[in-house]
């Protein structure tokens, strides 16, 4: 099934939470991206231009805070924090600092499908997934429901904001003065990154029932 537009193709509406109205769950499939970027930590000089550059083109603001790309976080003890003893990455470490990047997820989409109001979506040509404003409540179960925690959150707008590739010309990249960042074809690499947590967003059973039948048809008409 793909997606045109900014349309997400599933079975029916599904509304935001406490609605008055009932409504059916959607099953949110989503086209795969065209591309993602990655990172080269024994590359990377930790200068945090690429967050800089990110949100200056984004939000019009200098907030490594809202930043796509994470790197100030690992900069001291890299992605498994303070306690991960002598195997710690970043400064007070092997000097690795690892650039977190969204992995434009396959289906199923983690945070797309953890949202009560689809307002995580995907924008042609290059599919990245973004997330609508318009659609957004501020409610953060997104935030939750990322692995790796890739989703920013802007407090003054109340909304949250990802990745999108910038249309295909990666802020980050283009800032990158080590050439530690690289915006390639989409590859799947959600079993290569390691977790950054466990997401406490869970998926509505009836998007989870939803999603196993239609894994289980196609797997039937293969067969």
């Amino acid at each position: 099934m793909k997606i045109s537009g900014l349309a997400v193709i599933g079975f029916s509406a599904f509304g935001t939470y406490g609605t008055l109205q009932k409504k059916e769950p959607t099953l949110i499939i989503m086209e795969k991206a065209e591309g993602l970027v990655i990172g080269d930590p024994t590359l990377c000089i930790g200068c945090m231009r690429c967050e800089l550059a990110c949100t200056e083109f984004n939000d019009g603001k200098a907030s490594p805070s809202l930043s796509r790309i994470k790197v100030s976080r690992n900069m001291n003890f890299g992605p498994k924090g303070v306690f991960a003893g002598q195997l710690r990455q970043g400064n007070w470490g092997n000097g690795l600092i690892t650039q977190d990047l969204c992995l434009q997820c396959p289906h199923p989409v983690p945070c797309a499908n953890a949202c009560p109001n689809d307002a995580i979506v995907v924008r042609p040509p290059l599919y990245a997934r973004v997330v609508d404003p318009e659609k957004c409540g501020g409610c953060r179960m997104c935030l939750r429901s990322c692995p790796w925690e890739m989703i920013s959150f802007d407090e003054e707008a109340n909304k949250a904001t990802k990745c999108f590739l910038c249309n295909g010309k990666p802020k980050c990249v283009e800032a990158c003065p080590a050439g530690a960042l690289r915006y390639i074809t989409w590859t799947d690499l959600m079993d290569r990154v390691p977790l950054r947590l466990v997401p406490t967003a869970v998926i509505p059973p009836e998007k989870s029932a939803l999603c196993i039948a239609c894994h289980k048809n196609i797997k039937e008409f293969q067969e």
